[in-house]
This record gives C-alpha cells, sequence and structure tokens, in this order.
C-alpha cells in the first residue's frame, strides 16, 4: 500500500461534521467517496482532528492508503473532481512514509475563531464568523485569556459528552487580536495546543466573549477554571466562526 497525506478544506455548514456518520452527509464520508471512486473498494481514512458540525477547516490533514502509486498532484486532482459539488477540496497531497498517521503523529493543532463586530447583519461573512453587535473589550479578553494557558483540568471547557479519559491538557497559545476586514471588524482568537476537549475552544471563546461584553471580569475566567465545573462556564458560542487552521508534525510533511 501506499500512503498519502492530505492537507484538506471545507466549509462545514453542509456537514455533520467530520467523522462518518451512517445516513448523513460528514466531510470524511464525503472524501471517502471519492477515493472510492478512484479505487473502488471501501476506504477508511483518518484525520488530524474531528471536527463538529459546522465547523470549517483551512488545513485540516488526513492520510489514504492507495493500492497502487499515484502522482500526488494527480491524485489530488482526481479527488477533487469526484468531491464535486460538495465544498471540500484538497489543497496539497504528498506521499508519505507508512510510519506517517495524521492523527498520532501530531504535535500541535492551531485553531482559528473569527467573530465579526457589527450591527448591521452578515452577507458575505454569513455562515463564516460568530456575529455579534457591540464592541469587545480586546485587552479584558486577553488578560482572561492568560488565566488559561498552561496545563490546567478544564472540566470546566469540557463537553459533558467528552469522550476524553482526562480533562487535563496542556494550552500553549490562546491570543485574541482584532482584524480590521471590508466587512467590519472582527475578533480572532488563535488556540494552540497539542489537542483539545470537546468543545473546549468554543466554550473559552463563548467565555471571553463574555468578558469583552462586561459581563465577567478577566478574573471571573480564573475563578471558573478552578471551579472544575460545566456550570461555571459561559455560553458555548455557536460553530460557524471555529476553523480548524493547521496541524503541526515533528517534519512537515507538505514542505518540498
Amino acid at each position: 500500500m501506499y500512503r498519502y497525506a492530505l492537507k484538506i478544506e471545507y466549509h462545514g455548514a453542509p456537514f455533520v461534521g467530520w467523522q462518518r456518520q451512517i445516513g448523513l452527509s460528514s466531510v470524511q464520508g464525503v472524501v471517502e467517496a471519492a477515493l472510492a471512486r478512484i479505487e473502488p473498494r471501501t476506504h477508511n481514512i483518518a484525520a488530524a482532528g474531528r471536527t463538529d458540525a459546522g465547523v470549517h477547516a483551512l488545513g485540516q490533514v488526513a492520510h489514504c492508503d492507495m493500492a497502487q502509486a499515484w502522482d500526488p498532484f494527480r491524485l489530488s486532482e482526481a479527488l477533487n473532481y469526484h468531491m464535486k459539488p460538495h465544498p471540500v477540496a484538497i489543497t496539497d497531497c504528498v506521499q508519505v512514509d507508512t510510519g506517517f498517521h495524521a492523527r498520532f503523529s501530531a504535535r500541535e493543532r492551531q485553531y482559528l475563531f473569527r467573530i465579526l463586530v457589527r450591527r448591521a447583519p452578515a452577507t458575505h461573512q454569513a455562515g463564516l464568523v460568530w456575529q455579534v453587535k457591540k464592541p469587545l473589550d480586546i485587552a479584558a479578553m486577553q488578560e482572561g485569556a492568560a488565566h488559561l494557558i498552561g496545563k490546567h483540568d478544564f472540566t470546566t471547557f469540557r463537553s459533558t459528552i467528552c469522550q476524553a479519559e482526562s480533562p487535563v491538557k496542556s494550552l500553549d497559545r490562546l491570543d485574541v487580536s482584532t482584524v480590521e476586514t471590508p466587512g467590519g471588524t472582527e475578533v480572532h482568537f488563535d488556540v494552540r495546543a497539542r489537542s483539545f476537549l470537546h468543545n473546549q475552544v468554543r466554550s473559552f471563546v463563548g467565555t471571553l466573549e463574555r468578558v469583552g461584553a462586561g459581563s465577567l471580569t478577566p478574573d471571573d475566567v480564573r475563578s471558573a477554571l478552578d471551579a472544575r465545573d460545566r456550570t461555571a462556564c459561559g455560553p458555548v458560542c455557536p460553530p460557524q466562526g471555529l476553523y480548524l487552521a493547521h496541524v503541526t508534525y515533528p517534519v512537515d510533511p507538505f514542505i518540498r
């Protein structure tokens, strides 16, 4: 078998998430169906992260095993052809050693969350951002975010249906910044860790948005973390502003 790493971009709105589910449309299902058109058999691909319903990706990474050797460019072109009209695209493809595993070889996942701050309804950004109408205090949000950096018990920011064995994770980065776009001011969250709990990023953002709006103080974030109680978490924000942006490996397979 020949193994290939795929860099995948997708719009999450039409899907129940990355993971294949019987009778439902998933990103994994779309890619595997395209692979079956190229090599007619059952395919089972692995990805760096299992994004939830409505969550997007700019740099999801998956690997597939093929019975015949393919030129990576031709394989990506064939997959993109067979995935039409689904909003999924292979943006890069490389042959890798069979020891490479998209999930287990990954060293860090980077997520981007976008909040659009404006009163007028979103048009071009609709479905791609979480829109709030009132300005947010970025300095207060960054102060609150600082409490979350490092190794902690993140029970407060973990979904009640999370299947991870432990709520203890190490958060490498949680930066909050503003970006001026033609559509208005956006608040961007750059969140990085080796792995995440279910709904962890959306729980962070929902809580920090409340800090930016003045409903919570930065110190309330620390109190919520220390509580180790899901009820201490702020509201979980909607999924449409969340993107799996990048996956880091010991050696980047996509650098030629």
